[in-house]
């Protein structure tokens, strides 16, 4: 029997028999707006069509990545529209990709909490609380990502009025006032897991991050918990003339440019290629499962991204999240860990960042830690083969 003829059935099962149902695609693909699948987007430049649930536009971006549990999709709010009030049962964090606007929340207190946000700014709806987003500009429209779970929650009770109509409240999870009003409060950890708790960052630009020299020359992180939820988000700044280390996680993470331009290289143990994706804001993909990746700035400023993924500092909710917090995620593989260190890593790796940056007239800051005059004279058949991964002593999920 051929693939197109077994497909067929398999699809003819699944609609005869409720075999191999998934809740939540057939809710997607019932919204009647587009579905992207890639690699990964431009999300200021997908196509979006009137979207009845919010009475605005929208699209979902279906990143090959996402895995089981987690998904994306882009808001768009006409100049001076606003979308009408919703509620749902799955976690979601918005960033601003364009506009200005604000948002109101009906927390189960009673109240009503208002924020006014810009491009940049991530925020949180508390779990099953209504809110309402407006686009403050009568001349533009507004565009905001929402990374969520909805997969996870609707393939798991599989009951849409259960998940969009449902009464029962979350008191805790609403959180401080003032998490409304962009404060929060800082909660130190360790490097890699201090922790950032607030439903609102106005602005990720300049957002203070801290010391993880582990994870790259010069990197700098903060965990988010917002609105006390299962879900992670994590900022990072990668310095001017430097790059952070590889490393493999789970699937799911959404990774959104916020500043500067660069790319990251994608592999698995055993490829003889990169796969490669150039970035700026805008741009959002998901490396796929055990997928070795590693981010690097090109550009004369430091670069920052956002991360948002199923388990948080908080609540990992899955084993492989919290190794990864546990240490795992800054330990090399010849460690036992899922990380690259600098000095296992190819050749090519710097090689290609080199030529990268000479095109944009930026200096390497990464000297003190390779012979780059070596590097740089390194020859064609010395840039191919198999790439050079370190074997880990012991598998480490």
């Amino acid at each position: 029997m051929s693939t197109t003829a077994k497909t067929g059935n398999m699809q003819q099962l699944a609609a005869d028999k409720k075999f191999l149902v998934d809740p939540y695609l057939d809710w997607a693909n019932g919204e009647g707006i587009p579905i992207h699948e890639d690699f990964g987007f431009d999300l200021l430049a997908l196509e979006t069509a009137p979207w009845d649930r919010y009475e605005a536009r929208g699209c979902f971006a279906h990143a090959i990545g996402r895995g089981d549990f987690m998904s994306c999709y882009v808001l768009e709010i006409p100049a001076g529209g606003k979308t009408r009030p919703v509620k749902h049962l799955y976690e979601a964090f918005f960033f601003t990709l364009s506009g200005h606007g604000s948002t109101v929340v009906w927390t189960p207190d009673g109240q009503k909490r208002t924020f006014e946000w810009g491009p940049k700014a991530v925020f949180a709806i508390p779990l099953n609380c209504t809110y309402q987003i407006f686009n403050g500009s009568g001349r533009e429209p507004a565009r905001v990502s929402c990374t969520n779970d909805a997969p996870l929650t609707i393939n798991l009770y599989h009951n849409l009025k259960f998940v969009f109509e449902n009464d029962f409240t979350f008191e805790e999870r609403s959180g401080d006032s003032k998490h409304f009003d962009g404060e929060g409060n800082f909660i130190p950890v360790k490097p890699g897991s201090h922790m950032w708790e607030t439903n609102f960052v106005p602005d990720l630009t300049n957002f203070k991050l801290e010391e993880l020299e582990d994870r790259g020359k010069g990197s700098r992180n903060i965990a988010f918990i917002l609105a006390e939820g299962t879900m992670h988000a994590h900022s990072s700044e990668i310095p001017t003339g430097r790059y952070k280390k590889a490393h493999r996680h789970a699937a799911g993470t959404h990774v959104h440019a916020v500043t500067g331009e660069g790319y990251s290289l994608l592999w698995y143990e055993g490829d003889s290629e990169f796969k490669e994706i150039p970035w700026r804001h805008g741009i959002m993909y998901v490396p796929p499962f055990w997928m070795l990746h590693q981010h690097f700035n090109t550009c004369p400023e430091p670069a920052r991204y956002l991360a948002c993924s199923l388990g948080s500092r908080r609540y990992p909710f899955i084993a492989l999240r919290r190794r990864g917090a546990e240490g795992a995620a800054q330990t090399s593989m010849s460690k036992g860990g899922r990380q690259i260190d600098y000095e296992e890593q190819d050749p090519r790796v710097h090689h290609k960042w080199l030529s990268e940056i000479d095109k944009n007239g930026v200096k390497s800051d990464m000297s003190d830690i390779f012979d780059e005059a070596a590097i740089r004279a390194l020859k064609p058949d010395q840039l191919t083969g198999v790439i050079r991964t370190p074997t880990a002593t012991m598998p480490n999920l």
